[in-house]
């Protein structure tokens, strides 16, 4: 035995075959004996490749701790399962042990247990089977005298990942959060969190979510606490679930909590104020006098989230309240004190400020002196400050920002220079006083003669020049000076277009842009583009001068480059030239716009959602949520409450909703305001892919190009397709826009009673589906008006895609091609999921079919009518607008057919101010006819009844946003006239609903 044993280990000991072979031996149950096992110590150490991965491991440690682990001694046990979690920390794989680890959890030694269970929760996902073994040690231990091991038993309950073993662990868990001590009920607060991570529906079946509610009222404040933090990370990741019922009761218990639990507790307590709105300027107050003590707190975290609670609120504080100047002034010193900490600190709260400036500069307006920057600040915090310095810069403090900054522009750091220089300039423009000043501390930097100064300060000055026409123009002649020492594009187009502007003024002006044009085609196209219209400008004040040099360049541009923009503007220019030199100087010469300040860069919408995110990611990026975390369908976007005195109705997104069922919306829509030059501010083009776009930012993007023109003026004007409503006006919807994706288990396992208790016990009667309905095509572009392009069409949905049917007609007499599409922001997200497809050129009185495929992705706002579009077509003519109105049946998803019970339960829920009752005339149909026709347009029959000869059918939709709509629908047999009565929690959709079955029924 020796003798093989020994060959093996001198064969194998250096070939991957060595694992098999050894295992090969005690499968054939070898007696290892203590020779064997010091044997096996000398090649201990073992490495071999499986699946690109590389383990190493003891083989011989293993035998020896699965001997150690077995022991009856307890004190050999704790020290063996220590040195298994010590190889386990270190990455060797201990899982081998499983069995041996998991039978030392019978044991009353605390420290024993909590390495067991530490174990337990590396292992138990890789070993499904025997992390079962376990179950019945978790139940023990949950009913265990000592506090600490029954929490202990619930936490690691929560990290185990197991599906398999979840459903046993229901009930410790339940025990749990009731549990006399409130440790064992915090812990098990943040199990709740992570079993629904896990298995949501488990959670909701077992009812788990409405003990997590009533844990709000809990007397201990960490039970509150972590009870409020589970809730918020389970509302998180299901954004339409109403589970913070947040009313006044429910916060002045969170505020009375906030007082004594510890600082992550505080922050979870503080963020969920932050998603409450008060009902009125005294509440609003009351909560901001309760919240500021935290302002003082040690932890930066609690702080920013105290600030967060406090900026918001402060929205609806009247700004002549005694009070509302005092907030200012207690806001103001816990800012600055974040900026004592170390650099990443600092920088995170920077970030912070520079959002809270941007809202209300008057908090840290005294304070300027604490953003001078520092020697040994690093270039991230340097350059923060050095923004911030420039939003708080007023008449005031000018002389000492300046004086700063000069100082600044002195240092060796280039890129921290430049900006210091960009500062100089933007405070010029900012501060209409200090403009000379700045002006003369430009030229003063330029005198310096170093490079990359005097090119940042030539940039600013010509900005300066912008917003101060004929004021500082003394100076050019000490910027052509600096002409040749300027080799940066930026600086260079800068400088022409200095040139350009004031060629009246430079005696050389010609020679100068001469000299530049010299080496044209090996400029930036930013230059080659200023070169180009600073020549024409001069030619225009000096034509019998530069006649030579303005054909010069329009040939080098027109003729010599491929650059189309450059190309384009050359060809432009050149026709203007030859056919009407008086409208190319109208054109070319032009009174320019002032420019105006540029620091606050962040657009208001926006600014105002990443307050509400103070003290989190977005408040660092500065992008919303939306813009960086995946799913961000999900994201709710956040907005400050109406100031106090706007005349806004304030009401608490949650108030009115019904406890245990969810109403909040699944899609937000914002009204439309002044979101109109959304329409077009697209490009046209046929996109890449058809996937979903990109996440919608606030605000016009920068670049886009804008085909709307005065096209929505006559889009307004038309008659025969009338919008309705006022475009500008404030249209949202209100916080009951939305509907349930599901009624907690809880209140659908409710004794069912009432006058519809025998509903569910009949026949639905339902038979085969007729086909989706689509009404019949109209014109929705009269040739007239689209310049002999008519387009008429009509909406269907087939097989779960909405299809936009048109037909385009040319009765004009030219070839129509190029044809393009954009929808404007709408009701529910409709946008086009593909580019128009016109394969082939359009010739005069020619029509062509086209079927657009569309998604519900795109950008939402509410419209008048909700189910009007706003749409604009390009072709090679022009850029055509239009309205149609599609019928909301086409948003009507075929998973639309709710449970019994979960009917029965919402219906009772929905609150009957939602109810909207509508007849429907002259409909000659059967109630199994009716229900099969609306059946094929995915308006479901749950159950059917018949009571005194009259059959009442009762029906769910529900539309492509999450929105649920409850219908019964009463046939009397001879009568004509039907009637439909509807809940829904967004009334607002009732109408078109009904608009829907009534198309659908008499078609």
């Amino acid at each position: 035995m020796r003798e093989m044993c020994r060959s093996v280990l001198s064969a194998c000991s250096k070939q991957d075959s060595f694992l098999t072979t050894v295992s090969n031996i005690f499968h054939n149950m070898i007696p290892l004996t203590d020779w064997f096992c010091s044997l096996l110590m000398h090649h201990s150490t073992l490495k071999w490749k499986h699946g690109g991965l590389c383990f190493f491991v003891c083989l011989g440690e293993i035998f020896e701790l699965k001997a150690e682990l077995n022991s009856d001694k307890k004190e050999k046990k704790k020290e063996a399962v220590k040195k298994v979690i010590a190889s386990m920390t270190v990455g060797k794989d201990v899982s081998a042990l499983f069995p041996d680890v998991v039978n030392c959890m019978q044991t009353d030694n605390l420290e024993l247990k909590k390495l067991v269970y530490l174990y337990l929760m590396n292992y138990a996902k890789s070993q499904p089977d025997m992390a079962i073994m376990a179950v019945n040690t978790f139940v023990k231990d949950c009913e265990d005298p000592n506090p600490l091991i029954r929490a202990l038993a619930v936490r690691t309950m929560g990290c185990i990942r197991v599906d398999k073993i979840t459903e046993y662990l229901c009930e410790p868990l339940r025990k749990c959060l009731k549990d006399e001590d409130p440790y064992v009920r915090k812990t098990a607060a943040v199990c709740v969190a992570k079993l629904h991570d896990i298995n949501a529906q488990l959670v909701e079946d077992q009812g788990f979510l409405d003990t997590l509610k009533d844990l709000i009222s809990d007397s201990n404040p960490m039970v509150v606490a972590n009870a409020v933090a589970a809730l918020s990370e389970i509302a998180e990741s299901h954004p339409n679930s109403n589970l913070l019922d947040l009313n006044p009761q429910t916060i002045n218990k969170l505020l009375t909590a906030l007082n004594e639990c510890t600082e992550w507790g505080q922050i979870f307590i503080l963020d969920c104020l932050a998603n409450y709105t008060p009902r009125d300027d005294r509440e609003s107050q009351s909560i901001c006098e309760r919240v500021t003590p935290r302002l003082s707190h040690a932890n930066s975290a609690v702080v920013l989230s105290a600030v967060k609670v406090l900026m918001k609120f402060m929205e609806m504080l009247p700004k002549d309240l005694d009070y509302y100047g005092t907030l200012l002034k207690k806001l103001a010193p816990p800012l600055v004190t974040l900026l004592s900490a170390e650099p990443e600190l600092q920088y995170v709260a920077l970030r912070n400020i520079n959002l809270i400036v941007q809202r209300r500069p008057e908090i840290l307006k005294h304070e300027m002196k604490v953003f001078f920057v520092k020697y040994n600040d690093p270039i991230y915090v340097k350059l923060e400050k050095l923004d911030i310095m420039i939003r708080l810069a007023s008449q005031a403090n000018i002389a000492q920002v300046l004086a700063e900054l000069k100082e600044y522009a002195t240092e060796v750091d280039v890129d921290f220079v430049r900006k210091a220089v960009r500062a100089i300039g933007r405070c010029a423009i900012k501060v209409e006083q200090s403009a000379e000043r700045c002006v003369s501390t430009l030229l003063d930097l330029i005198q310096t003669k170093v490079n990359y100064v005097v090119q940042e300060a030539i940039v600013v000055i010509k900005d300066i020049f912008r917003k101060y026409p004929n004021k500082y123009e003394s100076v050019i002649a000490t910027l052509c000076e600096n002409l040749d020492s300027l080799d940066e594009p930026e600086a260079r187009a800068a400088m022409i277009w200095i040139v350009g502007e004031y060629a009246e003024r430079i005696d050389n002006a010609d020679e100068l842009l001469e000299s530049f044009l010299e080496g044209f085609h090996d400029e930036s196209t930013q230059v080659q583009l200023q070169l180009l219209t600073a020549i024409v400008k001069l030619f225009l004040k000096k034509p019998t001068e530069t006649q030579e040099l303005v054909q010069q360049v329009l040939s080098l541009a027109t003729q010599d480059s491929d650059n189309p923009d450059l190309r384009d503007r050359g060809y432009i220019y050149w026709r203007l030239l030859s056919t009407d030199p008086v409208a190319a100087k109208e054109v070319v010469l032009a009174e320019k716009p002032l420019i105006s300040e540029e620091t606050d860069l962040i657009e208001p919408t926006l600014l105002e959602e990443l307050i509400c995110h103070i003290g989190t990611l977005a408040s660092v990026y500065h992008k919303p949520p939306s813009a960086f975390v995946e799913g961000s369908r999900g994201v709710q976007h956040k907005r400050l409450p109406g100031s106090a005195g706007s005349g806004e109705t304030v009401e608490s997104p949650d108030t009115g909703s019904a406890a245990g069922v969810s109403d909040a919306p699944p899609a937000v829509i914002p009204s439309q305001g002044d979101l109109l030059g959304d329409l077009l501010n697209l490009d046209l083009t046929p996109p890449a892919t058809t996937g979903p776009p990109p996440p919608a930012t606030s605000g016009m993007q920068l670049g886009a190009m804008d085909l709307l023109g005065g096209g929505l003026d006559s889009l307004m004007g038309d008659e025969s397709e009338p919008l309705g409503g006022d475009l500008g006006g404030s249209l949202g919807m209100g916080a009951g826009f939305g509907a349930p994706s599901a009624a907690p288990a809880a209140s659908f396992s409710a004794p069912v009673s009432g006058g519809l208790d025998d509903l569910f016990d009949l026949g639905g009667g339902v038979g085969m589906p007729m086909g989706a309905y689509s009404p019949p095509k109209t014109v929705w572009l009269p040739a007239t008006k689209g310049k002999g392009l008519e387009i008429s069409g009509t909406f269907a949905r087939r097989a779960g895609v909405i299809q936009m049917e048109m037909t385009l007609t040319n009765k004009a007499m030219s070839v129509m091609t190029d044809f393009a599409i954009q929808f404007n922001r709408n009701s529910f997200g409709l946008a086009p999921a593909g580019p128009l497809q016109v394969l082939t050129p359009l010739s005069p009185n020619q029509s062509i079919e086209v079927s657009l495929p569309l998604n519900t992705v795109g950008p939402v706002m509410k419209m008048d009518p909700l189910n009007n579009l706003q749409v604009a077509v390009k072709n090679n003519i022009d850029v055509f607008y239009f309205s149609c109105q599609y019928p909301i049946s086409m948003l009507f998803v075929e998973d639309g057919k709710m449970e019994r019970q979960v009917f029965l339960a919402t219906w009772k829920d929905i609150s009957n101010d939602n109810e909207a009752q509508f007849q429907i005339k002259d409909c000659h149909l059967s109630s199994d006819a009716a229900s099969n026709k609306l059946q094929g347009s995915n308006i479901f029959t749950i159950a059917k009844r018949t009571v005194d000869g009259q059959d009442m059918l009762y029906q769910s939709t529900k539309l492509s946003n999450g929105i649920w709509v409850l219908a019964e629908l009463r046939v009397q047999t001879g009568n004509p006239t039907f009637t439909v009565c509807l809940k829904c929690r967004a009334p607002e959709v009732s109408q078109c609903v009904f608009q829907s079955y009534e198309a659908v029924l008499k078609n």
